[in-house]
């Protein structure tokens, strides 16, 4: 004997395939944070902390590293320019950092270059005007942290 099913109608299902249980891909999806991205401000008030906790002449760098950016993320949730939805961890703090850095350091080397080229007339605007051409032309992409 052939058993049919019909379209629409649900289709049998045997006791291993099935489960009430949910999946763990679904448990991990309701845990999962959205990424918020970071606000010019919330940078500013980054680099403020790593300058200010980098130069602190008692401790230095008789520190860790994780103990270092602790300090940084306290230093960064204690200033009044950041809300509480806006608060950061050591380790979100490192990354981004991480992230301003390598740009801005890239960033200098195309400074320098237009600067060079400088001639006369030439004011600060017009060699911040060739130094984000230089870096668009060396990296294909625009720099995105004038603010830094």
């Amino acid at each position: 004997m052939q058993q049919t099913i019909a379209l629409g109608e649900p289709y049998p299902v045997f006791g291993t395939q099935w489960s009430d249980a949910p999946s763990p891909g679904d448990s991990q999806a309701k845990n999962r944070t959205t990424r918020k991205p970071w606000t010019p401000t919330e940078d500013l008030v980054l680099i403020s902390a790593w300058l200010n906790t980098s130069k602190d002449p008692i401790i230095s760098n008789g520190q860790r590293l994780d103990a270092f950016w602790k300090r940084i993320a306290i230093y960064y949730e204690a200033s009044d320019k950041i809300s509480d939805e806006d608060k950061r961890g050591p380790t979100n703090c490192k990354q981004r950092w991480a992230k301003i850095n390598e740009s801005v350091c890239t960033f200098v080397g195309s400074y320098e270059a237009a600067s060079a080229q400088k001639t006369s007339g030439q004011n600060e605007n017009d060699v911040m005007k060739l130094a984000l051409d230089i870096f668009f032309n060396d990296y294909k992409h625009k720099f995105t942290m004038k603010h830094c």
